[in-house]
């Protein structure tokens, strides 16, 4: 399943909860099929901002021998070079300086990027003039444990966003050969990955762009009259949807292929029918509007586009697909048509 890169760069957004960077990083524009110069001109875009607005600083410890004294005297240190007769001490101060974590972590995905061999040569020559522009941060390891330490507030939370892509490139680099080259794995072909991010796409795009629903996840407990629920599997919603006078259960699906096939005729795949309905049987004694709630069991699709309703012992169960190979107004308007809302003007 091939889906746009811009489209993807939606989906990360709505699923990071990132909207408001929708505006800073334009890519309608782009014509490119590879992932990397995607991100590539998102991080350009993005640091080209922050370099505008001014790189966040932060308080760094700074030990230097100096005459007098500032912040606190090291004394092992000053006495170990005999400078005290000479009225000059080492001290201990902070300082504030442009050569923080964030920063330093933003310069180093640049780096590395930069050296992916399929990049565009346009994409890699930005790259490398804003580096130029970064020349007091130094460039660190990258790994997971290095992005956890990361701290941030409301005065640079512009950060977070492209700290997260910067993770997702970290995580899809490999090297190659060539020592200090990369090739950027398209994380798109794997259904694993993807399968959860369709999710909280799906499931923060209801939550955000529309207000007649409540929107979460649901705890779902089995209605049993004996023996141990603990030895039961869980059940948990991948969406929940509740108004005033309706619920709607949606189990977002992700294959390349939305039915089996059997004998030669498709057919609903079983485990997810049966699951959806669990939800919704289960559900019936938690509210009079659970007795009749709906399920959805929605898959993305870029070339189908089935609309299959059954009514199962009083719950309507539908087969929705989203097409994400169209345009992003017409996927926003249908996500909307799906639950029953009419797109805003």
């Amino acid at each position: 399943m091939k889906i746009p890169i811009k489209n993807i760069y939606y989906l990360l957004c709505y699923a990071w909860d990132k909207l408001d960077e929708l505006g800073v990083v334009e890519v309608e524009g782009i014509e490119s099929t590879e992932l990397c110069d995607l991100f590539a001109k998102v991080l350009i875009s993005g640091t080209s901002h922050l370099l505008k607005l001014g790189l966040d600083r932060g308080y760094l410890l700074i030990g230097e021998e100096i005459s007098g004294i500032k912040g606190r005297i090291d004394f092992s240190s000053s006495l170990k070079s005999n400078i005290l007769k000479k009225a000059r001490a080492f001290c201990l101060f902070d300082e504030l300086d442009h050569n923080i974590l964030h920063n330093q972590i933003l310069k180093s995905t640049l780096l590395k990027l930069a050296s992916v061999d399929e990049l565009d040569d346009t994409l890699r020559a930005s790259l490398y003039n804003l580096l130029r522009r970064l020349s007091e941060i130094d460039e660190i390891h990258l790994n997971q444990a290095v992005f956890r330490k990361v701290q941030l507030n409301h005065n640079n939370a512009f950060y977070d966003f492209l700290l997260k892509i910067c993770e997702l490139v970290i995580d899809n680099l490999m090297p190659t050969q060539e020592r200090g080259r990369y090739k950027f794995r398209d994380f798109s072909k794997d259904e694993k990955k993807m399968s959860a991010l369709f999710e909280s796409f799906v499931r923060n795009f209801y939550r955000l762009e529309q207000k007649t629903f409540k929107v979460g996840r649901e705890d779902i407990y089995w209605d049993i009259s004996q023996g141990d629920p603990c030895l039961l599997p869980k059940m948990q919603t991948d969406i929940s949807l509740e108004s005033a006078n309706k619920k709607i259960i949606i189990d977002t699906k992700y294959y390349s292929e939305i039915f089996s096939e059997h004998f030669g005729v498709e057919k609903i795949r079983e485990a997810n029918l049966y699951q959806i309905f669990a939800y919704l049987k289960n559900i019936e004694k938690k509210s009079e509007k659970a007795k009749f709630s709906t399920g959805i069991l929605l898959y993305p699709s870029i070339n189908k586009d089935p609309d299959y309703r059954v009514n199962i012992q009083g719950h309507e169960i539908m087969i929705r697909t989203i097409n994400l190979n169209q345009d992003w107004h017409k996927i926003h308007a249908d996500l909307l048509a799906i639950i029953g809302l009419p797109c805003p003007v």
